[in-house]
């Protein structure tokens, strides 16, 4: 009998063990995709965190949860963060990557971005900070003071690129790598090629944000910040359509009428002379090397060319560019009948 209850002890001592072990390093996870990804705001705290997980099911025994978390004192050391749970990880190590602040990094991956609103909804969409405290930063000239910007000024130091930082990264921090990606662009030996152009880093990234709306055909680039930089020595307007539509705030244009010419606003290069006061995107570095390296040229004038193959005919007086304009006016228009007699 003695050893009867002395077998069925062990047993019982055996089979809890053998619980607690699977309960501890055993998949503690229940949902189906590979991952979920825990978002722990700052200023949580742990009741808040426990709350997360048992809410959403991310765990099968939240009991085990805090118990374990109790004994490696978890509840004091909650880090704020976006936390990847890889499916099928156990209490053990899911407690340790919490604990230490092991987070998942965040890519931000920057394009072709027009204004400050679309930087900011970029960030708003990765990170903890919300757009609207990001823009903030980008409209406060007392921050932006330190890099010598100005809120005109802020988005010539975004360059097209991934950036990676942590979820939970403040604006500022997330600014400073912006910045420091803008330092490393900028050579001694590129500032000299703007100051050659009488540039200077902002105002070539704003001709470069031009020619970005202008052409994405790599070989005309250099030819059409010709075009442009000449015009800027004569005292010339500029008259670039692409800041017409940035003015506008209408994106969508696909021809410029004369209506628009004289809609009033500062990037309007047609009606004001000189470059607009800021970029009207984000140029990538091949858009801004061209500006760099812009042969000497005499042209004045471009406009695409009639087999809308993307290129531009340039011209050097007014007379031979209304030829090419005209050619190119009747193409437009010929493809205009022909697309209306096909919707019929």
């Amino acid at each position: 009998m003695k050893k009867k209850i002395f077998l069925i002890v062990i047993i019982v001592i055996f089979a809890t063990a053998v619980t607690a072990a699977w309960a501890f390093f055993g998949s503690c996870t229940t949902f189906k995709s590979d991952e979920y990804y825990l978002y722990i705001k700052t200023g949580m705290t742990y009741p808040q965190v426990v709350q997360s997980l048992d809410e959403n099911n991310v765990i099968r025994n939240i009991s085990f949860f805090k118990w374990i978390a109790k004994r490696v004192d978890y509840p004091a050391n909650v880090k704020a963060g976006k936390y990847e749970i890889k499916k099928g990880i156990n209490l053990v190590e899911l407690i340790r990557m919490l604990r230490n602040g092991r987070q998942v990094p965040v890519n931000l991956i920057i394009t072709k971005l027009r204004t400050k609103e679309d930087l900011a909804a970029l960030v708003g969409r990765h990170f903890e900070c919300d757009s609207i405290s990001f823009l903030n930063f980008l409209d406060n000239n007392d921050s932006l003071k330190h890099y010598g910007l100005d809120s005109n000024m802020v988005m010539t130091a975004i360059f097209p690129n991934t950036y990676t930082y942590f979820w939970n990264t403040t604006p500022t921090r997330i600014f400073k790598k912006f910045f420091a990606a803008y330092n490393e662009y900028w050579t001694p030996e590129k500032k000299q090629f703007a100051t050659e152009h009488k540039l200077t880093p902002a105002t070539a990234y704003i001709l470069a944000s031009i020619i970005e709306e202008e052409t994405n055909k790599q070989e005309d680039k250099s030819k059409i910040a010709s075009v442009y930089l000449n015009r800027l020595d004569k005292k010339m307007k500029l008259a670039a359509d692409p800041t017409i539509k940035y003015a506008m705030h209408n994106f969508e244009l696909k021809r410029i009428y004369d209506k628009y010419l004289s809609f009033e606003s500062p990037y309007n290069t047609y009606v004001h002379e000189g470059l607009p006061p800021g970029p009207i995107c984000t140029p990538s570095e091949e858009t801004l090397n061209a500006v760099l390296n812009a042969p000497k040229t005499n042209y004045l004038y471009f406009v695409a060319k009639p087999d809308f193959s993307g290129y531009s005919n340039f011209s050097e007086t007014f007379e031979q560019h209304m030829k090419f304009a005209k050619q190119y006016q009747e193409a437009l228009d010929s493809e205009m009948i022909k697309a209306k007699g096909l919707s019929k």
